[in-house]
């Protein structure tokens, strides 16, 4: 069945809705700041993510750049 549920944006904003799980859903992006529907750009840390990658699989900055040459 469907149950009673909460979405939880990490912008603030909450929606109640019906779902198949019980359990309170938190989402990083929702329609109140999604840059479509607010009309504004939103920077995303893109950087940091690559950085998170390269320090992961060890790659080095000019590893990187050697590769691509």
């Amino acid at each position: 069945g469907y149950y009673n549920t909460k979405i939880v944006c990490v912008c603030g904003n909450v929606i109640e809705t019906r779902a198949t799980v019980k359990e309170t859903l938190h989402v990083e992006i929702c329609s109140n700041c999604h840059p479509f529907f607010t009309g504004k750009q939103k920077l995303v840390d893109t950087a940091g993510r690559i950085e998170r990658f390269r320090r992961k699989y060890g790659m080095k900055e000019k590893a990187a750049g050697a590769a691509g040459a």
